[in-house]
Formats: structure tokens, C-alpha cells, sequence
């Protein structure tokens, strides 16, 4: 966890006249992507990653297409009410627009998740990130939203509740749809089947708050730095001003624009592990604003609890496609990830690729 005048700072970053030392990132022509450096390039092309409408026949193809390409998508018609979106927006800005002393009080704790604080991968850079977040990861939450926010938590407990509710069952659909276009179902994924066959869950589900707020010198300023995602996807809402920068390597740097209705879908390094590499797990940063703040919503679902061994899917290997990756149980992942970051899935490989 953070020192307390490191939260602090990062509480009160909007109000700062000029960036500090401990957040400038020096600028170099060639991006470092997860390599632990403050020298990136903060050049990105005039590209976009594919906006895919769920209601299309075609839907399959669409997001397999655009996952093995990208490593992400856009979707529209999800079938998430404007309405949730707006309200859990209105949260998030009403969180953050607290003084930083209240937002300490939710502080997340040296050995939890949930909480306050600086995104989590600050551990691994030279420089700070300007943003500040609030994750979402257990129960613990409710006790946070009773400090902050005393007589109103019931109504704002719910909005997460419903938000979590919603963005399960389209994390669900679009697992079953990007399985499907690698020609496989969760029947293929023994523990996967199993779980569902038992009413559990095939993945747990986080929510990450993020407030990216106005910066002096934004082409300076890095709000959150490049990294992958430890899920097996990540569904992303973002408010109307942009700042989502995901990186392709025939393209470099690619700004997603936010539109109206329009979700984010990452996929994450749990799911390049289950497609045996086929399908990338993107590697993305967000960018800060000079005259206006940003906030995002991440929904990011993990793995299944317990000792579940996650792997590739058989039917994605054999004699001329040997697994890639051994088998590891999400904690395990996450312990690792949270160890040595980008190096991870060198961690656990056990077969280099051939090409």
C-alpha cells in the first residue's frame, strides 16, 4: 500500500499547477511497452480496433477476427443499459471528487485488494502514474461505501451489485462467442464445464474505479502505464473524454475513442493461456487530459476460485501445436504476475512458439 503522503498526493493530483518529477516520464522514440522504464513514446497512429455489433448473425467471426488481430474489440448493442452506465459513472466521479483526506478512509489495506489507492503495477515503474482508483474485489467493499458515504450506501451498494450482475453474464457471452470462433465450447474446458454443471461460477469478477484527472503537461504524464491484463477478459467503460491507448505491433500505439453506449472488450493473458497463444492478450496504457479529467470502469474477470488448474484447451493442441503454457490455478497466476509482471507468461511457458 502506498505511504500516506504518496495517497495524498495522489488525491489532490487535479489541483497541481505543475507535474512533479516523481510523475514526469521522459520521452524517447522508442516505446519500452512493460519493460520498467519512465522513457516511452507517446506517439500513437490514426487507427481503430473493430466495433462489433452483438446483435450481428456474424458475431462469432467478428470478435474471433478481431480477437486474434488486436487482442481487443469494441461492442455495441451489449445489452447493458445506458442507464447502469451513467449511474455507475455518476459513482465514480462522485467518489473521486471527495476530498483526499475522506478517500483515505477507504484506503485498500497492505494485504487486501478492495480500497482506495494508486493503480497496482505502480510497484514495477520508475515514475508515478496520474490516476487514482478504487478496486472492487470483495464484500469489503460495502463497509468502504458505509464510510464514505453514510446515509446513501445502500443506493450506491446497489448500482455495484447490478453492475456486477450485468457485466457476469455478458463476460459469459462473449467467452462463449471467442471459444466458439477457435471452434471450441466450454465443454472443451473440463473444469469450465464442470463449474457450470454445479451452478459455480467460471470466473470471478472485479470492478477497478479509475479517475484520470486534468494534467498540466499530459504529453509528460503517463496515467497508466503499459501492461496486460491478468483476466481472461476485461469489458471497459469509459467516459466521454479518451485517454484508452491499446498497442499492435504492425500499428504501434492505437487511441480507442470513446462513443456513446460503446463497451471496451480486452482480452486478457488467462485467455491467450486457454487458446494456446492464438489469441493475444493486449497490451494497452491510458493517456491524461490537459483540460478535462477521465474516468473508466473496468470490469476485470478473472479465474475461478480454488484449485483449478487452467491450461490449453486440448482441442487447441497436439503433436504440431504442443501446449505453450503449463498448468497453474489463478492465484497462482496473479502471485507470479504480481512477482515479476511482464515476465510472467515466460514464467510458465514450457514450449516457445515456432513462429
Amino acid at each position: 500500500m502506498p505511504s500516506l503522503a504518496e495517497e495524498i498526493c495522489i488525491g489532490n493530483l487535479g489541483s497541481l499547477q505543475t507535474l512533479p518529477e516523481s510523475f514526469t516520464w521522459k520521452l524517447t522514440a522508442a516505446d519500452s511497452l512493460l519493460r520498467p522504464s519512465s522513457a516511452v513514446s507517446f506517439d500513437a497512429v490514426e487507427e481503430s480496433i473493430p466495433v462489433i455489433d452483438l446483435s450481428n448473425p456474424d458475431v462469432t467471426t467478428l470478435i474471433g477476427d478481431a480477437s486474434k488481430t488486436w487482442g481487443a474489440f469494441q461492442i455495441a448493442n451489449h445489452g447493458i443499459s445506458q442507464k447502469l452506465l451513467d449511474d455507475i459513472e455518476s459513482l465514480s466521479k462522485t467518489l473521486f471528487d471527495m476530498p483526499s483526506e475522506r478517500k483515505l478512509e477507504a484506503a485498500s489495506s497492505d494485504k487486501g485488494v478492495s480500497g482506495y489507492g494508486e493503480p497496482r503495477i505502480s510497484p514495477f515503474f520508475e515514475k508515478k502514474m496520474w490516476s487514482e482508483g478504487f478496486t472492487i474485489a470483495d464484500d469489503s467493499y460495502r463497509n468502504h461505501f458505509n464510510t464514505l458515504w453514510p446515509h446513501d450506501h445502500t443506493k450506491y451498494c446497489g448500482i455495484i451489485q447490478e453492475y456486477v450482475d450485468e457485466m457476469e453474464k455478458l463476460a459469459s457471452r462473449l467467452l462463449y462467442c471467442t471459444l466458439g470462433s477457435l471452434g471450441v465450447t466450454v465443454e472443451d474446458i473440463e473444469w469450465a464445464h464442470k463449474l457450470e454443471k454445479s451452478g459455480s461460477k467460471v470466473g470471478r469478477g472485479a470492478i477497478r474505479l479509475n479517475h484520470y484527472p486534468v494534467c498540466p503537461e499530459p504529453e509528460r504524464a503517463m496515467g497508466l502505464a503499459a501492461h496486460t491484463d491478468s483476466t481472461i477478459l476485461t469489458i471497459l467503460h469509459q467516459s466521454n473524454t479518451g485517454g484508452l491507448q491499446v498497442f499492435r505491433e504492425e500499428s504501434g500505439w492505437v487511441t480507442v475513442e470513446p462513443a456513446p453506449g460503446v463497451l471496451v472488450v480486452n482480452m486478457g493473458d488467462l485467455f491467450h493461456i486457454l487458446s494456446n497463444g492464438k489469441i493475444p492478450s493486449v497490451v494497452h496504457r491510458a493517456k491524461v487530459n490537459h483540460t478535462r479529467s477521465r474516468i473508466s470502469i473496468a470490469y476485470l474477470w478473472g479465474g475461478p476460485a480454488g484449485d483449478v488448474q487452467i491450461a490449453p484447451i486440448s482441442k487447441l493442441t497436439g503433436p504440431a501445436e504442443p501446449s505453450l503454457y503449463r498448468s497453474i490455478t489463478w492465484k497462482e497466476y496473479l502471485q507470479i504476475k504480481y512477482e515479476v509482471f511482464d515476465k510472467a507468461m515466460d514464467a510458465i511457458r514450457v514450449v516457445n512458439p515456432t513462429n
